[in-house]
């Protein structure tokens, strides 16, 4: 009976998850020692990675919890202590490899990770909004997802997703906060209140660049990076560090907007992307009695696509169409992306429509070694 109850106990150990790591916590060498008495009382202690670790009262309310629903044990005392510099070295090891070497790993010639740096002309066409309501949508279909919040001069992922926690440091790997099911990293989670970043070019080029080697998503199937509008700097460096990320359009209706929009995805044809398809947002007001109203006029995402495809030369395709919707401006005012509060409103509805056609599109094979032989 002893043996069988320390099987169960070290099972419902393997079911704690991590928050930050997003694995059990059996698995990165938490669990230091668990003691079980004859009573089934039984008492472990798990080593966190830093001693302020933000997410403590988690892991232990969550060892409570599955530890208390194995039967036999009668009680559950949960001690926390702090990993020492050996094991942190490990820890790292096991995540980033042999060696904990730093680099981009979406670059590795192994990653299947789909990138996707969502762009717009110009700003106020909710390019941010679309980008966190995309990746909690997927994030929802079971898919490991994570965001950049690359737009260093107007942050705004963390308040769209209700994320007021502060990246966890381990030495010099960052773990971003997790919401919604989405690993979130953004410089307005390193600045006191609503201070600006006034930064020139190089500096923008290092805070991107230290976002994508220094912080660990592990193995995501899809990463969202939000861009400042325009074709500046941190387009520039995207497609430096990420030259494999294809580029989401973001446009609204209006002929002009539209117009502007062309230009972000246009920059494909210099640095060598390809343009994953536009999204055309603030399409319409839909009526109390059923008709819609289109208030910034219509067509602009149709024709964007359509001169988008003659311009890089390959077919860029309208994903989708968004309306107007209240719900949607209020969810990102209190960090509820819509298609988590409410899936069934039209944008939702929308959004998840387009967030089934990025999911529906293969994750990469180029490059990649299947490790077969020929016979």
């Amino acid at each position: 009976m002893s043996a069988t109850l320390e099987q169960a106990v070290h099972a419902a150990l393997a079911t704690v998850i991590d928050p930050e790591l997003r694995r059990p916590i059996t698995e990165l060498g938490m669990v230091d020692s668990v003691d079980i008495s004859g009573g089934g009382r039984v008492r472990l202690t798990v080593l966190l990675t830093i001693a302020g670790c933000p997410l403590r009262e988690t892991i232990t309310a969550d060892s409570e919890k599955a530890l208390s629903a194995v039967p036999g044990v009668t009680a559950v005392e949960v001690e926390l202590k702090v990993m020492n510099q050996t094991q942190r070295d490990a820890l790292k090891e096991q995540l980033r490899g042999a060696g904990g070497q730093r680099g981009i790993p979406f670059n590795e010639p192994g990653s299947l990770t789909k990138v996707f740096a969502v762009a717009s002309g110009k700003g106020g066409v909710g390019k941010s909004s679309l980008t966190v309501n995309l990746a909690c949508a997927l994030a929802a279909q079971g898919l490991r997802v994570g965001i950049v919040d690359a737009d260093v001069y107007g942050f705004s992922v963390p308040g769209l997703m209700g994320i007021t926690q502060a990246p966890t440091r381990v030495d010099d790997m960052i773990l971003p906060p997790v919401a919604y099911g989405v690993k979130v990293i953004s410089i307005g989670m390193f600045v006191t209140g609503n201070q600006p970043v006034a930064w020139r070019g190089p500096m923008l080029h290092r805070a991107l660049e230290q976002f994508l080697t220094d912080v660990y998503f592990g193995d995501l199937d899809v990463l969202f990076l939000d861009l400042p509008p325009g074709t500046g700097d941190i387009a520039i460096s995207v497609a430096q560090l990420l030259p494999k990320a294809e580029i989401l359009v973001v446009t609204t209706p209006q002929a002009a907007a539209a117009e502007v929009a062309e230009r972000a995805g246009a920059i494909a044809t210099q640095t060598g992307q390809s343009v994953a398809g536009v999204i055309e947002n603030m399409s319409y007001l839909e009526m109390p009695d059923g008709g819609r109203m289109e208030l910034f006029g219509s067509g602009g995402g149709a024709v964007l696509a359509e001169r988008l495809s003659a311009t890089v030369g390959t077919d860029v395709p309208l994903l989708g169409q968004i309306p107007l919707d209240i719900v949607l401006r209020e969810g990102g005012d209190t960090g509820a992306p819509i298609v988590v509060a409410s899936p069934e409103t039209p944008a939702a509805v929308a959004l998840n429509g387009i967030a089934g056609k990025l999911a529906a599109r293969p994750r990469g094979l180029t490059g990649l070694k299947l490790g077969l032989q020929p016979r």
